[in-house]
């Protein structure tokens, strides 16, 4: 039996197609008895109506809303998301949030969810329990059974260590401030990996919290007799408190001292000297996250977690320089005989 179209329709009740088709769909510019006479003639000719198209397939996107350090992380990760997912033709659904229970509706939603930055473990549980694909961005549980699309801290790091020490620097302090961050430890382990191979270098992790100015800390390390050359900052916004306090106590950069960030944000090119750093390419991480989850919905991937690891480079600018001990040791000399 043929198929019945619009036009055989419009054809048996005298209307244009566009009226036919406007009838069928209940839409205006038809009166009521016209509606009703072409519904009639279309049921008596044995009109099926095209089943109606699925909505674009959605990836949910969930945040930490507690995590202001990331923020300009997590706004280049979310531009990367929006662009890639609208290329391959998903709608994206964000949330700021740590609540298991609306993590776990906007899940159970979508085709797959992005889970960007630290979340705790009650709402993890949760978003695993959905069995939608996920990828996270944040650090995992060892063999977590998750993807994951993240940076190189690790081999930041090293790079790092690596980039000072051609510069000459032996003596380099690792500006960690507040402990525990799962990526600020990996910088300073791979730093640590590189320095340890050298035998002559003076690596020293400076820890402090809110209450210690960063002056305080580094006066205890000199009373040590630790005079660093260089400070290898675990994110931007550090590094632009280390300068600074630096310039504060009449240090001058990179003459007396060098000082390298992590991240690449804006402030490291609003700060004099402008920052050399470790670029932190977020759009990528959010690009390559999508294409994960667009491999795992059209089951391109096998059944097994994957880990993808977006590469870091150095960005060199004016904070540092070749290393000058002399220079270091005599500034120190200066500021703390006034």
């Amino acid at each position: 039996m043929a198929k019945v179209t619009l036009s055989k329709i419009a054809a048996v009740s005298g209307l244009s197609k566009f009226a036919v088709s406007r009838a069928l769909a209940g839409k205006t510019g038809v009166s009521e008895d016209t509606r009703k006479r072409v519904e009639k003639i279309a049921s008596d000719l044995g009109y099926q109506k095209p089943a109606a198209k699925n909505e674009e397939p959605t990836i949910g996107v969930i945040f930490h809303d507690a995590d202001l350090i990331n923020s300009e992380l997590h706004l280049l990760i979310q531009s990367g998301v929006q662009a890639e997912a609208h290329r391959l033709g998903y709608r994206t659904s964000m949330r700021w949030s740590h609540d298991p229970a609306e993590m776990e509706s906007l899940i159970a939603a979508c085709s797959g969810a992005i889970l960007v930055g630290t979340h705790d473990r009650p709402c993890l549980d949760r978003a695993y329990a959905v069995g939608k694909p996920l990828v996270r961005t944040g650090w995992l549980d060892a063999l977590e059974q998750v993807d994951q699309v993240c940076s190189t801290d690790h081999e930041a790091g090293s790079a790092v260590a690596l980039y000072l020490l051609e510069l000459g620097h032996r003596s380099i302090a690792y500006v960690q401030g507040t402990p525990g961050y799962r990526g600020r430890v990996e910088r300073h382990y791979g730093a640590r990996e590189v320095f340890e191979r050298q035998g002559d270098i003076e690596f020293t992790n400076l820890k402090f919290d809110a209450e210690n100015r960063f002056s305080e800390v580094l006066a205890g390390l000199h009373e040590q007799g630790t005079i660093p050359t260089a400070f290898f900052c675990a994110h931007d916004g550090l590094a632009v408190t280390v300068i600074s306090e630096l310039l504060r106590l009449g240090y001058q950069i990179p003459e007396d001292v060098s000082v390298i960030g992590f991240g690449d944000y804006s402030a490291a090119q609003q700060i004099s000297p402008s920052l050399t750093t470790v670029k932190v390419n977020g759009n990528a991480i959010g690009t390559a996250s999508v294409r994960l989850i667009d491999d795992r919905v059209n089951g391109r991937l096998p059944a097994v977690p994957v880990r993808l690891q977006i590469t870091n480079v150095i960005v060199g600018r004016q904070s540092t320089g070749p290393a000058n001990p002399t220079r270091a040791f005599q500034r120190t000399g200066s500021r703390e005989s006034k």
